[in-house]
C-alpha cells in the first residue's frame, strides 16, 4: 500500500477558511438583519 501524506500549513489553512468563512459569515448576518426588518 502507499502511504502518501502531504501536510497543510496552518497559514494556509486559516486563509482557506477565511476565504469561505467570512463571506459566508456575512450572507448569513445580512440575512438575520432583513429577517428581522420584516418583523418590526
Amino acid at each position: 500500500m502507499d502511504n502518501n501524506t502531504t501536510t497543510t500549513s496552518t497559514g494556509k489553512l486559516a486563509l482557506a477558511w477565511a476565504f469561505v468563512g467570512i463571506p459566508l459569515a456575512w450572507g448569513i448576518i445580512m440575512t438575520l438583519l432583513n429577517a428581522l426588518a420584516l418583523f418590526q
